[in-house]
């Protein structure tokens, strides 16, 4: 993902606004931080709920 360029026309003046998006490595290491925490609070405590249930009722639930 190099540069993003996202352009938006106002209709009123008929001007064009661009903003750019440039990713740098501090972003994306705090953006992968994110999505690994939140993929493994979001998987571990259904895991943890089901492992200390009874397998019959886990099954059903």
């Amino acid at each position: 993902m190099g540069f993003v360029r996202f352009n938006m026309v106002n209709f009123a003046t008929w001007s064009e606004i661009v903003f750019t998006f440039v990713p740098t490595p501090a972003i994306v290491l705090s953006s992968l931080v994110f999505a690994a925490v939140m993929g493994l609070l979001g998987g571990l405590f259904p895991a943890v709920r089901a492992a200390r249930m009874n397998v019959l009722d886990a099954l059903r639930a």
